[in-house]
């Protein structure tokens, strides 16, 4: 393990239909930290969410997260908690140093920092991964596959 790894960092997300996007993001989280705890959005939060689109249900996309994370050997290092709001443990927790967000998510953070600030707690290391693009360009997502936009891997379908 690398000594310039943070202890203790947190990512979260919905990780519907993982795709090359989510991979990145994991690998990077990874990198950051020697221990990481992975959130996941439950069923009732995504709902609050309103996603234009059906999202798998919390138990399949667990199931998803932790067979990727078994495979890159990550499993070990990994803390997997379910997430009812946008902050889960980072608003509270004295442990955790960094999180690590998506470009689409970094005001997330920040608004994660000014309630810990307001705490009187330290803001959180805050590292932003960029969006990983489809071969047209754009960002791959969940919702452009279910789509059938393009695939996990950014490739265009059709």
């Amino acid at each position: 393990m690398s000594n310039n790894r943070l202890k203790l960092v947190s990512v979260g997300g919905t990780f519907d239909v993982m795709h090359k996007g989510h991979w990145f993001l994991l690998e990077e989280t990874f990198n950051v930290g020697e221990r990481v705890i992975v959130g996941i959005t439950t069923d009732e939060f995504v709902a609050k969410l309103h996603k234009n689109h059906v999202v798998d249900s919390y138990e399949n996309r667990l199931r998803e997260v932790v067979d990727f994370l078994e495979r890159r050997g990550f499993l070990e290092r990994a803390i997997l908690v379910p997430l009812n709001d946008p902050y889960g443990p980072t608003l509270d927790s004295d442990e955790i140093e960094g999180i690590v967000v998506s470009e689409e998510t970094e005001s997330t953070a920040e608004e994660i920092n000014r309630i810990r600030v307001s705490r009187g707690k330290k803001p959180l290391l805050i590292f932003v991964v960029t969006m990983v693009l489809a071969e047209d360009g754009k960002p791959i997502s969940s919702t452009r596959i279910r789509r059938q936009e393009v695939d996990r891997y950014g490739h265009l379908v059709g």
